[in-house]
């Protein structure tokens, strides 16, 4: 397919910050003028076609993790919203722990620490090391109730291999949450064969979705572990029947969303994941690989250049983090975004994040600026 045109940005722009917030595709823009158009014209008249474009999200995010069922997708407000439901959902004791990694965006961080007045202890893996894994299940015990990581970290961008600790988690009976924001859009995701309990993820970054809507899975098997802490109309098994005087949670990962759902960002979310579907998850993560190698190789051969993310294929996503031995990072940062290139000072460096689209004279522009 031709997906060229789906993004029409400013000639001068180099975008290579979709770890942080992603321009939208053409069709996503559409979507929301449509949608604004006929709330305008129609109001809520064309309701049950909206609530179809939300099923179908369920599904096309499903099929973007591998999920069993439409049903276990829930729709939420952010990963830190997500992150949330499972640290107070769960029923912690005295002398649990749980495991994170010492290099962890604060959302999948600060929500943790938050519980360690329950008694509960949070422990870090250095994952700087040849074997980040083994550092992470080294840290687990009989009382540890979870692990939480970033399947790729914000900072390095290093990826870290999810189905060896999910098997360790489920083989010792330790509950598993991926924050799975720097992945899912940009490289396959599977949910089942990392066995993961949770998944959470915006879909502002790699998904070239809006800011306001993220994906929540739960695994089915241990749903009924998290407490519902937020009540209302559209949680319940019967939503939409307002004469019934019974109720009930629901059953499926609805009982996560209390109320209306965000019906803009739903048309917004949706169009852009069918532009990666109709690409194919396959083509989008092999075409954002050969623009990260070819940033990885360039920056490697420049002698003022430090990387700071990991070269090896099998570590490395969309994430480039450098630092240059003579200009300050603030100073690069600086003018690179004077000159249009739009990236981010993270990890002790500045961080290019391209996409699947990214045009590879885009690339060479930000070299040249750093070179």
């Amino acid at each position: 397919m031709d997906w060229q045109n789906e993004f029409p940005q400013a000639p001068e722009l180099c975008y290579l910050n979709h770890a942080a917030v992603a321009p939208w595709p053409q069709r996503t823009h559409d979507a929301v003028v449509h949608f604004a158009k006929e709330n305008v014209s129609w109001g809520a008249s064309h309701y049950d076609q909206w609530l179809g474009t939300e099923r179908l999200l369920r599904t096309q995010l499903k099929q973007l993790i591998n999920a069993p069922e439409d049903s276990d997708i829930g729709l939420v407000k952010n990963t830190s919203e997500g992150l949330s439901m499972i640290a107070y959902g769960l029923d912690w004791q005295n002398g649990d722990n749980l495991v994170i990694t010492n290099q962890e965006f604060p959302s999948n961080k600060i929500v943790w620490e938050s519980l360690q007045g329950k008694g509960v202890e949070v422990r870090y893996a250095d994952i700087s090391g040849a074997d980040p894994e083994q550092a992470i299940i080294q840290l687990t015990d009989k009382n540890t109730r979870l692990v939480s990581i970033s399947s790729v970290q914000y900072g390095s961008g290093l990826k870290l291999q999810l189905n060896v600790i999910g098997n360790h988690c489920r083989d010792n009976n330790i509950l598993y949450c991926v924050d799975a924001i720097q992945s899912i859009g940009a490289q396959k995701f599977d949910a089942q064969a990392c066995h993961a309990d949770f998944v959470v993820a915006d879909g502002h970054k790699w998904m070239l979705g809006p800011e306001g809507l993220a994906l929540f899975y739960s695994r089915k098997e241990v749903r009924d572990q998290l407490k519902v802490l937020e009540y209302g109309w559209h949680m319940v098994e019967h939503a939409g029947n307002f004469d019934r005087k019974d109720w009930s949670v629901a059953k499926s990962a609805q009982r996560f969303e209390c109320g209306s759902p965000n019906l803009l960002a739903v048309h917004a979310l949706s169009a852009s994941l069918s532009l990666l579907l109709e690409i194919g998850m396959n083509n989008v993560e092999k075409m954002l690989d050969e623009r990260t190698a070819h940033l990885l190789s360039k920056l490697a051969d420049m002698p003022d250049i430090t990387l700071l993310s990991a070269q090896a294929p099998e570590r490395r996503a969309g994430i480039v983090t450098f630092q240059h031995k003579q200009i300050p990072t603030a100073k690069l940062y600086a003018q690179l975004k004077s000159n249009k290139v739009i990236c981010a000072p993270r990890g002790g460096g500045i961080r290019f994040s391209p996409h699947f689209y990214t045009p590879f004279s885009a690339l060479d522009k930000a070299l040249s600026l750093v070179s």
